[in-house]
């Protein structure tokens, strides 16, 4: 297997973290995914969390996609990702199933372990079975949709066996990237990456090639890769109004950490020094495009996603970075429009 890929493909990632209530949360996502159509965007994506409002919005990701998949016609629609673990994988299945039929086949399927341990406590699980439980629940996922009898006889309906095309696998390691590559599936690979503790300098790079190693090598052959890269992307017409706007958010980044007893950056760090530590690529089009540039991992990818976490402005200037990415940075990197429709702004 080698590193040829498909031409690139653009994304659109939310947390659903507006400084808003839940409903309006909702409201501003949906405006922001079908605006990311409207844009040429190939893919939106939502991730799922359970509890905590301040890490993501939505516990319940198949109930607002069907909502996304009103509002929009051609936009592939994805779960960045359902906690797997968590769930009842039949019931995973049937959901996907049927929001995979009323949708026109736009469903792509994110799966992971999810990072809040707390949660598998509220669920009733030990959360040291996570994998064994990602595992087990994966294989039933495909035998779900592929029609094949399940435990007791029974086959799913509807059955739907293209979706066992359309699994995704996030995973923070070497293992869990041969895992995915393994299965024939795509690798989700996280802005958010943890760096090991004897080395926590290491680049995000750094790490995740050896993922994406890892997962070519475990690939089957008449498989095409498929490699996401999620990636912090804020875009503005100024550098000083992105910077104005990046301090803003990362300073209640660092409240929140605080009110937990976490220190998120040293004390002292620059702005500049923040976003270098969080993996930010920030600023007018062009310092975009030269930061996104040096990312050697993103470079292998088959899938840029962009997301405005953790820096959180306000819902315009999401909509304006939407906007920007698609019509300047996202084309500077290999990205061309697949609906017909001309960018409107000229790099």
């Amino acid at each position: 297997m080698t590193d040829a890929k498909p031409k690139l493909r653009l994304g659109f990632f939310t947390r659903l973290l507006d400084r808003a209530d839940a409903a309006e949360r909702y409201r501003l996502a949906l405006a922001q995914i079908a605006h990311a159509e409207s844009c040429g965007y190939d893919s939106a994506w939502v991730a799922q969390h359970h509890f905590h409002e301040d890490e993501g919005g939505l516990p319940a990701p198949f109930v607002f996609l069907a909502q996304a998949a009103t509002r929009t016609t051609r936009i592939r629609l994805g779960t960045g990702i359902v906690c797997l673990p968590l769930e009842l994988p039949i019931r995973v299945a049937e959901d996907a199933a049927v929001l995979d039929l009323m949708c026109g086949g736009r469903l792509e399927v994110g799966i992971g372990p999810g990072g809040n341990l707390s949660a598998y406590t509220a669920f009733g699980l030990d959360s040291d079975e996570r994998t064994a439980l990602l595992v087990r629940y994966h294989r039933t996922l495909i035998d779900a949709w592929t029609g094949r009898e399940l435990p007791g006889g029974d086959r799913l309906y509807p059955p739907d066996p293209g979706l066992a095309d359309r699994v995704w696998q996030a995973t923070f390691n070497v293992e869990g990237a041969r895992r995915a590559g393994a299965a024939g599936d795509g690798l989700m690979l996280s802005r958010t990456q943890p760096r090991p503790k004897e080395a926590p300098r290491l680049s995000l790079p750094d790490i995740q090639n050896p993922m994406i190693d890892a997962y070519l090598e475990a690939l089957p052959p008449a498989r095409a890769p498929r490699i996401l890269a999620s990636r912090t992307v804020f875009v503005a017409d100024d550098c000083g109004e992105a910077l104005r706007l990046a301090e803003l958010g990362l300073a209640r980044t660092r409240a929140r950490y605080a009110a937990i007893g976490r220190a998120l950056f040293v004390e002292g760090m620059s702005v500049h020094d923040q976003i270098a530590a969080m993996d930010i690529h920030i600023g007018n089009p062009d310092d975009a495009i030269a930061s996104l540039r040096a990312d050697s991992a993103l470079a292998r990818a088959t899938d840029l996603t962009v997301q405005c976490h953790s820096i959180d402005p306000p819902h315009p200037s999401i909509l304006q970075s939407i906007e920007l990415v698609a019509d300047v940075v996202a084309p500077a990197l290999g990205w061309a429009r697949s609906d017909g429709v001309a960018a409107r702004h000229v790099a």
